[in-house]
């Protein structure tokens, strides 16, 4: 079992004809992802060969659906163009987006994330480095060989520090390794993976990354304490970030005493989340809490 995204999805790739949609696209299949087309309306009825697989590129998210059934896409287009990419997706009907694109517009975000949840599309990111399910499938462009599939779940803001973590703890393994992004507005958050990783029978123990800024792990912590029976293990960077300056990601500043890794710390152990401060001691408390 995984969350979102198992052996059996078929990806697309908007803007896979460009220099870093087809570095990703290469990685994807190599680690397995079933691969099914790009888009790129000027690019529409050729063909990219990568290695032995000749990927088709078709003219919009519709006409990529109805010939492969694909039911994912990940997004690898410029911000001015991420929004109309998603809402090509969202008026497809498709059920997940994954916005790898960094930079993009605040406004534009509001717009496509509310256009594309009433059409029932569900986006990941945008600005993160989109999810894996280990020994499954691979959308977007974290590392597929750094872990093995186990029955741990990951959701992070971060992407540098999942890559860290799926690491720290490879010998256990990964159901789904979730990057929801660290802009101020998302698509997916902390508390949809934790609910999606609570009904999953093969995850055993949820690992949450969080950073600095905005509320997002209080109000995680509040629904761990209502609806969460599984364990979780914490980790929240920026323990050392001055107040009022933006630390890598656009969402991840502090005013006052809002957003700060220590209030972040004292709401989710408040409700029995163990919190490391770093990622190698967030790991030692994850092998320690599942006994291995």
């Amino acid at each position: 079992m995984a969350i979102h995204l198992t052996k059996e999805s078929k990806v697309i790739v908007q803007g896979m004809t460009g220099a870093v949609g087809m570095l990703h696209t290469r990685r994807m299949l190599a680690a397995g992802t079933d691969v099914v087309g790009g888009v790129n309306p000027r690019k529409a009825g050729r063909t990219v060969d990568f290695d032995d697989r000749a990927v088709p590129v078709f003219g919009s998210v519709r006409d990529a659906m109805d010939a492969t059934g694909a039911d994912v896409t990940v997004v690898f287009v410029p911000p001015a163009f991420t929004k109309a990419a998603v809402i090509d997706a969202a008026d497809a009907g498709i059920g997940l987006a994954v916005v790898i694109t960094e930079g993009v517009p605040v406004h534009d975000s509001v717009v496509f994330l509310s256009y594309a949840r009433q059409r029932g599309t569900r986006v990941i990111g945008p600005n993160c480095p989109g999810l894996a399910s280990p020994g499954q499938s691979n959308a977007g462009i974290i590392p597929a060989d750094i872990t093995k599939p186990g029955r741990i779940g990951l959701v992070s803001k971060s992407g540098t520090l999942t890559y860290q973590l799926m690491y720290e703890l490879r010998d256990i393994g990964f159901s789904t390794c979730v990057g929801i992004g660290g802009d101020p507005v998302v698509g997916t958050t902390h508390i949809d993976c934790l609910a999606a990783f609570e009904d999953d029978p093969d995850t055993e123990l949820v690992v949450l990354i969080g950073e600095i800024g905005g509320d997002a792990e209080e109000r995680a912590a509040a629904y761990i304490e209502r609806s969460v029976t599984k364990p979780v293990v914490a980790y929240i960077a920026g323990f050392t970030a001055p107040e009022g300056k933006t630390m890598g990601h656009a969402g991840a500043i502090v005013s006052g005493s809002s957003g700060t890794a220590q209030a972040k710390k004292a709401a989710l152990e408040a409700v029995g989340v163990r919190v490391g401060r770093t990622p190698t001691e967030t790991a030692r408390l994850v092998i320690e809490r599942l006994g291995k």
